[in-house]
């Protein structure tokens, strides 16, 4: 029997200089591609802040007309009544059902109308009204300036010599700006509404309780936090969106990709928000009070 042949030698074994040298050649590869990265978003922030700069200009300079305001607020507000109200009412439902087995563990089951209440007017409230504002109203204008983009519409509009930022960008931001804080307030009311029918009709805790400790433990402060929060929380919306908008790449989808982007990028500015205007208030709390004991 013949032995088995054996494999040849490699002819050009890699040297020790071939790696090192392919090393470095992926290595610079990784930062030409980090620094394209890089100089794409810092191009990207620089330009949206020229855009906030154009918004705030035509904003005080002049006021946008009737007929493409009261559209927008009619769009913005009064259709996102019903899915914020819905939400709010079953946000409040289910913290009632979070919290009463925990509660009843330490005897603290009438509390529930201070935590309810407490964690709707300062956090669910505004981070939930402005949820649904970015994902019915934010991708809605980033696809619907989109589309005037990728049809020529805003380019017809400078050649007609209107101003396509006080035409299309102030009313909806106006209308954000404006109407979130009653969208907060509608979430507010239905969220305490809707928790105080669950612990109280359906847990059977007793109501007088329920609404004393609600009344000991949440203040106007609480309202004016959540509120302030919603008013940043919607104009970061419509910057975002409107930008996005006007941004879009050509073809339908880049129209999707900018309705897509609108949404989550505003998603991830309002939690970031969330996280530094809490830390704001409550330093502006302590401040004013500096006594006051409860903060939660």
């Amino acid at each position: 029997m013949s032995s088995p042949p054996s494999q040849a030698a490699n002819p050009h074994p890699v040297s020790l200089m071939d790696r090192l040298s392919g090393m470095i050649a992926d290595l610079g590869g990784a930062v030409i591609l980090w620094r394209d990265v890089i100089i794409v978003w810092i191009e990207t922030i620089g330009d949206a802040t020229l855009f906030v700069w154009r918004i705030f200009s035509w904003l005080f300079s002049r006021l946008p007309l009737r007929g493409t305001l009261f559209p927008a607020f009619y769009q913005i507000g009064v259709l996102s009544l019903p899915v914020v109200a819905l939400t709010g009412t079953f946000i409040g439902m289910v913290l009632a059902v979070q919290t009463y087995t925990q509660f009843r563990l330490i005897g603290f089951e009438s509390r529930l109308g201070a935590v309810i209440n407490m964690s709707l007017l300062r956090e669910l409230g505004p981070v939930l009204a402005a949820t649904m504002l970015a994902g019915r109203i934010g991708s809605s204008m980033a696809a619907e300036l989109g589309t005037m983009r990728v049809t020529e519409q805003i380019d017809a509009l400078i050649s007609m010599g209107s101003n396509p930022i006080h035409y299309l960008v102030i009313p909806r931001f106006l209308g954000c700006l404006l109407l979130i804080p009653s969208l907060t307030v509608m979430a507010d009311f239905m969220g305490v509404a809707g928790g105080f029918f669950y612990s109280v009709i359906i847990l059977d805790i007793d109501s007088f309780h329920y609404w004393n400790n609600a009344r000991e433990f949440v203040a106007v402060w609480d309202l004016f936090y959540g509120i302030t929060k919603s008013v940043f929380f919607g104009a970061t919306i419509a910057i975002v969106s409107c930008y996005r908008g006007f941004h879009c790449t050509p073809g339908a989808e880049g129209v999707g990709r900018a309705a897509t982007a609108a949404f989550v990028y505003s998603f991830v500015l309002i939690l970031i928000l969330d996280l530094f205007l809490g830390i704001l208030l409550d330093k502006m709390y302590y401040f004013i009070w500096p006594d006051s004991p409860k903060l939660l």
